[in-house]
Formats: structure tokens, sequence, C-alpha cells
């Protein structure tokens, strides 16, 4: 079906607002303060899913688990996220996120300090799960910059954001790994509640009070999620690409660190998680996505994206004794998997722009049933044939995706660009 974007009705001109000013019933342009502030405040929030990710032996170790169990940790969380995302984002449609985002934070901030409270594996494992239901903040900043940039250049300005979000499950590793090892991982836990804190009173200032965009009952607002996906060929079609990236990418930071943690290279949890500046170098190259979609080329660079991921999973099967390989990696799988991700959400936020909180809570909670699904199978596959074994299922996903690309792009599909 083809679709075109909604053009808002009284896209904001302004250029010179302090993204730290009070905000008022005026909608505010998206200047690059206040995108600055939304990729790092959703970097920050994202980043509560993945603090454990580098440290499954070390929890593990600490509350008397195996280290199989240790990959539920990840699994958990976004399995929790999921269910945030879809029971809550929606609510950006029809409520003011200048109270709702800044609510989310706060809720996430005692999340933390449960987390940091559990006294056995069990009951982490459940705090976790609230953790990732709470932990939806960023996923209502993405499509409030949508809604706030103008047409020209919404997809940079939402590539941003996402980069930024994307970059904040990198540098949690390296942030996890840095304070865990100076002070344990309880700590952690505790200053990532507090930083909630201070992203909640930063974004309560900073955030305008807009109206809802609809009015509609909670439960014909949830369904109304399902009811875009059956109408839209192009949402159906990228939720798969989304689901299959994301199930890859974490599928392959759960095994590097069950690979790092082993001989023959034996790396502490501070090692472990300085791996993540690598990927860093990735999301920033990658961030670049979001203007090849205002360019019109969302389609020729998705391909691109789906077939360095498939060599990059080839070249990380030879990586296992390598720590260079690993490194080279790790930048090829995150410019590939990021890129896939920037170039789908910006494709979803151009299908409607009354309904962008949907569409981002039916993208969002694909990709993350798609990530627990990798978190689960790198445990299961780690057991049963070690690091080979779980790259292989990359190259399998990586080639599916490719495949999915291939068919979508020669079927009856119309990709939604700016007008």
């Amino acid at each position: 079906m083809a679709t075109t974007p909604d053009r808002p009705a009284s896209a904001p001109t302004a250029t010179d607002a302090d993204p730290l000013t009070p905000p008022t019933a005026r909608r505010t342009v998206m200047t690059r303060g206040l995108t600055f502030l939304f990729a790092v405040a959703g970097g920050a929030a994202v980043g509560n899913l993945y603090w454990a990710q580098p440290l499954l032996d070390f929890i593990a170790r600490d509350l008397h688990a195996s280290t199989a169990a240790a990959g539920w940790l990840v699994t958990a969380t976004q399995l929790g996220y999921a269910v945030g995302i879809l029971l809550i984002v929606p609510l950006g449609d029809v409520r003011d996120r200048r109270a709702l985002i800044p609510l989310m934070l706060l809720g996430s901030a005692v999340a933390l300090l449960l987390c940091a409270l559990a006294p056995s594996f069990g009951i982490l494992l459940v705090t976790l799960t609230v953790l990732g239901a709470t932990t939806v903040s960023g996923q209502l900043l993405a499509p409030l910059a949508g809604d706030l940039a103008d047409d020209d250049n919404r997809g940079s300005v939402v590539g941003t954001v996402v980069s930024g979000i994307l970059t904040g499950i990198l540098v949690s590793r390296t942030i996890s790994g840095l304070i865990a090892g100076a002070a344990g991982w309880r700590t952690l836990y505790v200053v990532a509640a507090a930083a909630a804190v201070l992203f909640a009173a930063l974004l309560y200032r900073a955030i305008p009070t807009l109206p809802p965009k609809a009015r509609m009952p909670y439960r014909a607002l949830i369904a109304s999620v399902g009811t875009v996906v059956r109408r839209e060929r192009t949402v159906r079609w990228t939720l798969v690409l989304g689901a299959t990236a994301f199930g890859a990418f974490t599928m392959f930071w759960t095994a590097l660190t069950f690979l790092l943690s082993a001989p023959p290279f034996s790396y502490s949890v501070t090692e472990i998680g300085l791996f993540g500046l690598a990927g860093v170098a990735g999301a920033l190259a990658a961030q670049r996505a979001g203007r090849l979609h205002d360019r019109g080329l969302s389609l020729p660079a998705t391909g691109i994206a789906w077939a360095l991921a498939l060599a990059a999973f080839v070249l990380a099967a030879f990586a296992g004794q390598s720590v260079v390989l690993v490194v080279v990696v790790i930048i090829l799988i995150d410019i590939a998997v990021q890129g896939v991700n920037l170039l789908n959400q910006a494709r979803m936020f151009a299908v409607s722009g009354e309904a962008r909180s949907r569409l981002n809570t039916a993208f969002v909670t694909g990709n993350f049933l798609g990530g627990a699904a990798g978190s689960a199978a790198a445990s299961l596959l780690w057991t049963a044939g070690g690091w080979t074994a779980v790259m292989i299922a990359g190259m399998v996903l990586s080639g599916f995706g490719l495949l999915v690309w291939a068919l979508g792009r020669r079927g009856p599909l119309v990709v939604p660009r700016p007008e």
C-alpha cells in the first residue's frame, strides 16, 4: 500500500530555542541542543538494559549461578522491555510526554535500586524484568523527536537520537565493567538510579507541553498497534528485518562476553567492558544512515548493511583466538546492524505522523523479542558448540535478513520518503 507521511499542521520554524528553557504549550523546533539531550538521555535509559551483559560470569559467581543461567539475566530484561514497550509507549500518542517520560525515568530508578538490593539470582531475574518494563523513556523520546523535527531533516534528527540510544547500549558495557571492577556490580545499579533521576529533571524542564495527537480508550489504543501493522506492508516487512537484526546483535554480544571471559583471553569485567568502545566507533559511523533515508536511499543502504553483517559474521567465525579480529568484527557488526536499525526506524516514522509512538511500539517490541531470543540462543548454542556455533547462527540470520530485504524490495513495496 502506498503511503505518505503526514505533514504536521504547524511545523516548527524557530531555530534558536534553548533545550533547557522552560517548556510552553507552543511546539518547539528540534534544535541541536535538544537533539543532543534526547540522544544522551535515551542512551542512558536504554543502557539500563545492558549493565549486566559484560558481568554475566561475575554476577553468576557472586550469586552462585551457572554460566548458562547467567545468559537469562539479559533475556529477562529484554522480555520485560518488550512488555513495557507494548503497554506503555503507545501512550505517547495520547498523553503529554513532558510528564510521561520523566515518570518512566523515575520508575526505572526505583527498579534499579531493587536490582542493587537483590539477595539472590532468582530475585535479580525478577527485578531485572521490572527494570526492563520501566526502561522505555528512550523509545518515547525517539518518536517525540520525529514529531518536533521538520520533514526535511526528520531522518537526520531521528538518526541522531536513535544513534544515541544505540550508543548507550554499547557505552553501558564499558561503564559497567569499570564501575563493577572498582566497586562491585551492586554499586553500578545505584549510580544508574541516580542518573535516571537527573535526566528525569532535565527532560521535565526541556520537553515542551504538546496536546495529545489522538484521543481513544487505552484498550483501543493498544489494539490500534496491531491495526497499523496489518494495514501497512512496509511496517510488516520492516518489523521482520528489525527483529532479525537485533536478534543477531544480542546473540553476538552475549556470546562475546562468554568468549572473552574464557581462555585464551580470560579478561576481567573491566577489560571486557572496554570492548564496548569498539562498538561505539561502529555506532558513530552508522549514524549517517538517517541522512541516507532523507536522500531516498533507504532501500539500497539497507541491503548493503545486511551484506556487511553477513561478511562480519563470516569473519567472526575465525576470530575466536585473535583479539585484533574480535575488535574488527565488533566494529563491522555494529556498523551493519545499527545502520539497519536506523534506516528501519526512519522508514517506520515516515508511515504516519499521527501514530509514531504506536509505530515505534511495534518496531521496538519486535526488536526486543528478537533480542531476547538472540540472548537465549547464545547461551544454548555456546553450551552446544561454543563460539563457532554462535557465529554460524549469526551467518544464518544475516542471510535470512538479506533474503527478506531482497524479496520485499522486489514486491509491491512503497517506502515512504520525505516530501
